[in-house]
């Protein structure tokens, strides 16, 4: 592995260390510095001449300053003649703006894909996208990872009896479905209307969840909003005991007071893809690093990183179960 650099901005170092440690090679150091008129300066210090450079770097708070950081990782990579630039974005916080849904607003996750680009990144590596159309938006190979085996490696321990997966929309059923079937459970669904970023209205459960115990899979939780709404409608149902996971456990705003205090939820957990919050000792993290790792040599040596999945991502597994709707 002596020809791959790592980088990582100020986002997520922890991530980085750790994917490091698997790969068995250095973080690579950056310098960032501000300007008197708040610019932001990057300067790698170590050689990218030939060597296949990665760069490290989830859009989490504060988003815009952490996607101005990676640019400019990419630009000083791509000026200092790497041979190769991945830019390994394990939270592609702008998937959520993959359409032009109202008048005169701006699809941010194809612009941000453009900005990558042109920047001079090679190749994307990064997981659990919230909008897979997203993958579309880049002109150049895109890998997208997925946590739901490990996810499910932490339920495994557990008593599954009565249990049923549930996702929060019917966009993230399919997701939810093979979830299930890695545990061997049946699935149900929310029917969401989301209102405004932080307020949704789930009008019904599309499934069986009547005296079951619920695991509640979501791609990512922000505000919270939608799983309150979705426990709310569970109990209405019949349902009232829930673990909630969740790949990007982003807990903004008011979602760690929500999810501690209430009484229906049995333990929340996410993965390391973003850090962890402040306040929440109780959320339980599996770490994404090995998969990070181990994608990262495959693109290295030129190997598959799908076959990572096999059996696991629904587009290389065994013929899945039906939905109930």
């Amino acid at each position: 592995m002596r020809e791959i650099v790592v980088f990582s901005g100020n986002a997520h170092q922890e991530l980085a260390e750790r994917i490091c440690a698997e790969l068995g090679v250095e973080l690579s150091p950056v310098e960032i510095s501000r300007f008197s008129n708040d610019c932001l300066q990057v300067q790698l210090q170590a050689n990218c001449r030939q060597r296949d450079v990665y760069i490290i770097q989830p859009l989490v708070p504060p988003t815009q300053e952490h996607l101005m950081e990676l640019l400019l990782m990419t630009d000083a990579a791509r000026g200092a003649s790497a041979a190769q630039i991945t830019a390994v974005i394990p939270h592609y916080a702008y998937a959520r703006s993959d359409k032009k849904d109202a008048s005169r607003i701006s699809i941010g996750g194809r612009l941000v894909a453009d900005l990558l680009v042109a920047s001079g990144v090679d190749r994307v590596l990064t997981m659990a996208l919230h909008a897979p159309q997203v993958h579309g938006f880049f002109s150049v190979p895109v890998d997208h990872l997925t946590a739901i085996g490990e996810l499910a490696e932490h339920f495994r321990a557990t008593d599954l009896r009565d249990t049923v997966v549930v996702s929060p929309d019917l966009g993230n059923a399919k997701t939810a479905t093979q979830f299930a079937r890695l545990l061997g459970l049946p699935v149900a669904a929310g029917s969401k209307q989301r209102l405004a970023d932080d307020r949704v209205v789930i009008d019904a459960i599309v499934g069986d969840v009547a005296g079951r115990k619920a695991i509640v899979l979501d791609d990512e939780i922000a505000t919270g909003g939608s799983i309150i709404e979705l426990l709310d409608r569970l109990k209405d149902f019949g349902c009232t005991q829930a673990a909630i996971a969740c790949t990007h456990g982003l807990f903004a705003g008011r979602a760690v007071e929500r999810l501690r205090s209430h009484p229906s939820i049995t333990e929340v957990i996410s993965t390391d893809t973003v850090p962890r919050p402040h306040g929440f000792p109780e959320l339980k993290t599996r770490s994404v690093s090995t998969l990070f790792a181990e994608a990262i040599k495959r693109i290295h040596v030129g190997e598959s990183v799908s076959s990572l999945f096999d059996g696991v991502d629904p587009t290389h597994g065994p013929p899945q179960p039906k939905l109930p709707f």
